[in-house]
């Protein structure tokens, strides 16, 4: 069970590096550093799968695949795949408070095909004991990507050729050995990801700081997961949706949402024991520690929209698994901590589903606050089993949020919470959520920041300028450190330091990080 603690919720790929992107270097470990200064227990990360179209990590290739955005370059240079002035021959974006995803697919993979070139061989033992730990996704996922490679970057429904369209394992092996060098490449590419994850983890564990993972109810269509399994997906006679995922109009969004993702065929899943489902959660639980179920109530009942609708409004809702998946996920992983993400549209039927599992629900401060009515949001209705956050990655900032809320309630936030003009809107709604019973508390890096709504992650409902915020070199400054934990420690949510104790803002990072500059 979480015992009361707090953390950040904080995207790789927003933290600062010189190469456009967030990776799992010498920033990663110093904000581990960072948090285990601050007294925070847990480091929430959106998904690390390699994204597709549109960027977003909740739209990827696949379920367990590593992104290859996040792995760290210098590291690279230190261990000789690459050199320093390859790295710097690439323009990674003017702007450091942004990701230019353009950029980064242009200069990364020719990188990454370098490295793969210099250490094929030398590193030969260990890639093919990464293999064999990893068979049967990994040679799935290196596969597809090496024929999506051969054929342009099309989707795979739009490949040519119908025998490795419909994955006929008399095409699987005849491309496995035409493009055996590609799908080496792509197996590389994976060695590294996971060997740089398993080295910050580990660091993680030693500055105990336990990590939070999101698990995306849907997977892309455009992937290996419904390429290579697509019996457990509601699909016709020529792998084309008859339904696709999304969530109704409600009174943010006119039209609903169009998710388009592919929805799955509950029945057939069911008969198979959930096989792909405790597969995926296995493959989760080797990146995280904590799991956050999305859209849990896609558990319940799931809105299908007719494959082809330009809109969410057609759709209907349908009956999901229920406890019959959720029970056995927490039955198998019994080990796993889980949240379940029971935002939106809540039935009895959810809210019963919700109670059944034991899983802490999701409190959001930003949903709490009507001048007129009574919210479940509400501090004081934030019950012990449950995780209380100012905002999620789908949230405008606290400062984004006070700019768009009506003047009638916005007051009315800053009576409840006593919002003081020295205090500040950011950190009177962080005390206001420490203060909260729930045992977990989640706060935006970008709040921390006291950042306004130009710092948001996500937008939803929405194709572009999503998923690019970054923090500048610098930000997680000491004082800051300090100042969170002297919350954390007012609302016993950390131990206080005893004199003389470390405060985590050693010089190990060092030692985890290596040897790097960021010039």
């Amino acid at each position: 069970m979480i015992e009361r603690s707090s953390g950040v919720l904080m995207p790789m790929s927003s933290l600062p590096s010189p190469y456009g992107v967030g990776s799992m270097g010498r920033a990663a470990f110093e904000f581990v550093d960072f948090l285990a200064a601050a007294g925070q227990k847990y480091w929430q990360l959106l998904p690390l799968g390699p994204t597709g179209f549109g960027d977003s990590p909740y739209s990827s290739y696949s379920s367990f695949a590593g992104n290859p955005y996040l792995i760290d370059l210098d590291l690279l240079i230190e261990e000789g795949l690459l050199t320093r002035k390859e790295v710097k021959s690439f323009k990674w974006g003017s702007n450091p408070a942004q990701v230019d995803y353009e950029r980064l697919y242009e200069g990364r993979f020719p990188l990454l095909r370098k490295a793969f070139e210099r250490g094929r061989e030398s590193l030969r033992e260990e890639i093919d004991a990464f293999g064999r730990e990893n068979g049967r996704w990994l040679s799935e996922y290196c596969l597809y990507m090496a024929v999506k490679a051969h054929f342009d970057m099309k989707s795979w429904t739009e490949w040519p050729d119908e025998a490795i369209r419909r994955h006929r394992p008399e095409a699987l092996q005849e491309y496995g050995l035409k493009l055996a060098d590609e799908v080496d490449y792509w197996k590389f590419i994976q060695f590294l990801f996971f060997r740089q994850w398993e080295a910050l983890r580990e660091y993680a564990v030693e500055k105990k700081v336990k990590l939070i993972g999101d698990v995306p109810i849907y997977v892309a269509m455009d992937s290996a997961d419904v390429w290579s399994e697509p019996q457990f997906f509601q699909l016709d006679e020529r792998n084309t949706p008859k339904a696709v995922a999304g969530v109704p109009p409600d009174p943010f969004t006119e039209d609903g949402q169009l998710w388009g993702n592919p929805l799955y065929d509950w029945d057939r899943m069911k008969a198979d024991g959930y096989g792909w489902w405790i597969r995926r959660i296995e493959g989760a639980t080797r990146l995280f520690d904590v799991l956050r179920i999305d859209h849990f109530r896609g558990m319940e009942s799931y809105w299908a929209v007719p494959y082809g609708e330009k809109t969410a409004k057609n759709g209907e809702w349908k009956q999901g698994p229920g406890m019959s998946l959720v029970g056995v996920l927490t039955s198998w992983f019994h080990g796993t901590e889980f949240i379940a993400e029971d935002l939106g549209y809540l039935t009895p039927a959810v809210r019963k589903l919700l109670a059944d599992s034991g899983l802490p629900g999701m409190k959001v401060m930003e949903f709490a606050f009507d001048a007129h009515g009574d919210s479940d949001y509400l501090p004081h209705c934030c019950c012990e089993n449950s995780v209380c956050y100012l905002g999620t990655h789908d949230n405008d900032t606290v400062l984004g949020w006070l700019e768009t809320t009506s003047e009638e309630d916005a007051e009315f936030a800053r009576r409840y919470m006593h919002v003081t003009e020295d205090e500040g809107w950011c950190w009177g709604m962080i005390r206001s959520g420490m203060a909260t019973s729930s045992r977990l508390f989640v706060a935006l890096m970008q709040d921390l920041l006291e950042l306004d709504g130009s710092a948001r992650m996500n937008v939803p409902g929405t194709d572009s300028r999503n998923w690019r915020w970054r923090m500048l070199p610098g930000a997680a400054t000491e004082e800051l450190a300090a100042k969170l934990r002297l919350y954390t420690e007012t609302f016993r949510r950390t131990e206080p330091l005893r004199p003389g104790e470390e405060d985590g803002t050693d010089d190990s990072a060092e030692d985890g990080a290596g040897d790097r500059t960021q010039d």
